[in-house]
């Protein structure tokens, strides 16, 4: 996945709950790195780190609907 791909509902949908956490928390040490990254020089695209925030915002939407159905 590119690093400024958005995931949309149906892709969010597909993942299974175990995934879907791996996949927050997968997403979350990449921002990190990112921000480092962008703290010590310059990146080719700043504008990945909020997509990649948006993309966590929607997983956590997901696993958070997800809890709240049962």
């Amino acid at each position: 996945m590119g690093a400024n791909k958005k995931l949309n509902h149906e892709d969010v949908q597909q993942y299974v709950t175990e995934d879907l956490v791996a996949k927050i928390d997968a997403e979350k040490a990449e921002i990190k790195k990112l921000e480092f990254h962008h703290a010590v020089s310059t990146l080719d695209n700043p504008l990945s780190i909020r997509a990649k925030r948006r993309n966590v915002a929607r997983l956590i939407t997901e696993l958070n609907r997800r809890k709240n159905e049962k």
